[in-house]
């Protein structure tokens, strides 16, 4: 595994080194001895998966209160997505960063805790699988707009995109 530091502090793009060879190849994709190097978190206790039929979805931004904050290591195992973390802690509220994620590039990002996350597909039958530090409180759920004219995220275009009434309600940053 090659990681990789990002542009804001605490995110890591983590990419896997392939063992190829005629039968295709072998990659580790998690090492906690990897994470505990560079103080990350080590221990998901919660694994989710989001599968989405049709390429323009679009999920989030979504994270938990405090005390009930999440560290997630997120990687994308079927299709591509172009996915966000933004940046909520003090000081640095609102600066967001984008990755492109595939079951192709096989990389993972590393969104500590203190972020929103969230995701639009580029293909059809997406799939995402979530390792999480914390388990869901549904009563800390919280979230931002996915179209904060604040946070300005440059999303991709696409002819249609698919969000749930939930995420459509979601307040801006500066609301929150």
């Amino acid at each position: 595994m090659q990681f990789r530091s990002l542009d804001i502090s605490g995110l890591w793009l983590i990419e896997p080194e392939r063992l190829e060879d005629e039968r295709g190849f072998f990659s580790r994709v998690f090492c906690s001895d990897a994470f505990q190097e560079r103080g990350l978190c080590a221990s998901y206790p919660q694994w989710s998966v989001s599968f989405n039929k049709r390429r323009g979805t679009l999920r989030g931004l979504h994270f938990q209160a405090p005390p009930h904050e999440e560290t997630k290591l997120v990687s994308c195992t079927r299709g591509a997505v172009f996915d966000v973390a933004v940046d909520l802690r003090p000081g640095s509220r609102g600066r967001w960063i984008a990755v492109e994620l595939s079951a192709e590039n096989g990389s993972s990002l590393y969104i500590p805790a203190g972020f929103a996350h969230g995701f639009q597909t580029l293909t059809d039958d997406a799939e995402l699988l979530y390792h999480i530090s914390e388990g869901y409180r549904p009563h800390a759920a919280r979230g931002v707009c996915w179209d904060d004219p604040d946070l300005a995220i440059a999303w991709p275009k696409t002819e249609q995109r698919v969000i749930s009434s939930r995420d459509q309600a979601l307040p801006r940053l500066r609301d929150l």
